[in-house]
């Protein structure tokens, strides 16, 4: 029988306690959409959606002509897939692993490694550090984003250090004091804001819980009597404060970057960035790893000194973490985002109301293919059969194969792709 090389997947949902609930999830919502007898539980997290061959969660194949029950179990039998660059690139693996998250509540303040950093961590510790890969991630809004991600200008943490004393006390005067001298002198700068940030991570436990408490007193009295809590980040520190009490991470809104993102906009998140999503609903892709260190908002281990050496000192205002994204020159309804990684390229497919046919390009590597809004029927030479696409349908699409969609929804479409562009 000749193989089938485009075919439908049930995906992995995991059910970490920081999702979404029920169906406020956005990964409910497509979970439901893609399988209408998927029960979705009212109480229940459904914070990341899978869309891969990660061991963890590695993708069911939805379709009974094919032997292999796993797209990991299938790329290792038909590694050809991948297309040959891909292949050769990545040892017949898929480089990548596509997700949708749905975050209720903060993720740790975390940063990823580089191929060396994380060779190393996995050697030292494998039961923290899982594998030896980096893990380069991009986070693109589907619903407003909010996250932190890399340090922000000095002139605001300076900022921050005059106008809330509670965080002077942590960092202490002779670092604080260092900062401020070092203003202009990009070296320095480095130096300086790694020397604040490592003080503050490393305060003794009693005395940052005292302060913390101290401050989420004061701003809550502040914010009682109506006055203006932002030159002390009010809101966000009560909120994280509530979800995590006592805890470090609270602290560090005052060295990073709070990002707001509108839908469609994105973070390209390199080795060592900083960085912790606080809310909303994204796309996210990665390279193919579970390597993450934390600093805070977290229950989980946590290793600061690893994590103060290898960060990226490199103050920078919030605009300039915005990932720019680029119209495809060869299709209009196409949307780039290209990281400067090689694992992955995410585009966005936004078919008019007003086209009822539209082909997905043939592209030389695997891509993975998830409908956010619209209804069509695919047909492809390598489904051998159609496939009706709807609201959560996940599509494996093999190597410089093409898709056509024939589509039946009045609204156009919307769907994300995962590939790989060597």
């Amino acid at each position: 029988m000749e193989e089938v090389r485009v075919f439908p997947l049930t995906c992995a949902v995991q059910n970490y306690a920081w999702g979404k609930v029920g169906l406020d999830s956005e990964v409910a919502k497509l979970v439901v959409g893609g399988d209408p007898v998927a029960v979705v539980e009212d109480g229940k997290p459904y914070a990341e959606l899978w869309m891969g061959a990660h061991p963890k969660g590695d993708a069911q194949i939805k379709d009974n002509r094919i032997a292999q029950t796993t797209l990991g179990q299938w790329v290792a039998h038909f590694p050809a897939c991948l297309g040959s660059k891909v292949k050769d690139t990545f040892q017949g693996q898929l480089p990548f692993l596509f997700k949708v998250l749905s975050v209720n509540t903060a993720l740790s303040i975390q940063a990823h490694p580089n191929r060396e950093l994380a060779a190393r961590l996995h050697a030292q510790f494998p039961e923290h550090y899982p594998d030896n890969n980096h893990k380069p991630e991009m986070a693109i809004a589907l619903t407003r984003f909010q996250g932190l991600c890399g340090f922000r200008p000095v002139e605001e943490i300076l900022g921050f250090l005059k106008s809330v004393p509670e965080f002077h006390a942590l960092v202490g005067n002779e670092a604080a004091e260092e900062l401020r001298c070092s203003m202009g002198d990009a070296v320095r700068t480095g130096q300086a804001l790694k020397k604040c940030f490592t003080r503050m991570m490393n305060c003794e436990k009693k005395v940052f819980v005292d302060q913390l408490n101290m401050l989420v007193k004061r701003v809550t009295e502040e914010g009682a009597a109506e006055k203006d809590t932002s030159s002390s980040n009010g809101d966000l520190l009560l909120r994280l404060h509530s979800q995590y009490p006592g805890d470090i991470g609270c602290f560090s809104i005052y060295f990073l970057n709070h990002m707001l993102l509108d839908p469609g906009q994105a973070m390209f998140l390199g080795a060592n960035e900083p960085h912790a999503y606080l809310y909303g609903d994204c796309i996210e892709c990665m390279a193919c790893s579970d390597n993450t260190v934390r600093a805070g908002l977290t229950p989980k281990y946590i290793d600061v000194n690893t994590l103060c050496e290898m960060l990226n000192y490199s103050p920078a205002p919030a605009a300039s973490k915005i990932f720019p994204c680029v119209e495809d020159a060869s299709d209009p309804c196409v949307t780039l985002y290209d990281p400067p990684v090689p694992d992955f390229t995410v585009m966005r497919i936004q078919v008019p109301a007003s086209m009822k046919q539209y082909i997905v390009a043939p592209v030389d590597s695997a891509s993975i293919l998830l409908v956010i809004e619209g209804e069509a029927t695919a047909t492809s030479a390598a489904a051998l059969s159609d496939i009706t696409l709807r609201r959560g349908t996940v599509l494996f699409v093999s190597a410089n194969e093409s898709v056509s969609l024939h589509i039946t929804s009045q609204t156009g479409m919307t769907l994300f792709r995962a590939c790989c562009l060597l």
